[in-house]
């Protein structure tokens, strides 16, 4: 990247912004290596990132803690190069971005640990995907 590109801008939402999202968010991150800005959202944001995600992140080296979930509203005032929706459905509106993709990722919430971890591996799976194509 030169001095005068910017880095992508790419935004995950889902629901609650309490696992997948803020999950991917991380993820993109970590792949990312300072070639992205990750940004994630809920369209019904819970009052804070659910602890099994922590877990799941932590195991992968990345502090979940300093995340806390976020509304839409919360979203810097750009447009995003790609918005990933995941299981927001009718619940989100129209995304400023140049690209949307929704990936159908189930909510991991009430998973066990082993079953919590596969859908932390689907996402870092899409997320290496989508970073391969920016």
């Amino acid at each position: 990247m030169t001095g005068t590109e910017r880095r992508k801008r790419v935004l995950f939402v889902c629901v609650e912004n309490c696992n997948r999202s803020q999950m991917a968010e991380a993820l993109a991150r970590l792949y990312g290596a300072g070639q992205v800005e990750a940004f994630s959202a809920g369209c019904r944001p819970a009052a804070s990132v659910h602890p099994k995600a922590v877990a799941a992140m932590w195991e992968l080296g990345y502090d979940l803690t300093r995340h806390r979930a976020k509304a839409l509203s919360d979203l810097p005032d750009v447009e995003f190069d790609v918005a990933v929706t995941m299981g927001c459905g009718e619940l989100c509106p129209p995304l400023r971005a140049k690209v949307r993709e929704d990936w159908n990722v189930p909510c991991p919430k009430a998973m066990p640990p082993d079953q919590f971890r596969g859908v932390r591996d689907l996402i870092g799976e899409k997320v290496q995907a989508l970073l391969e194509k920016l």
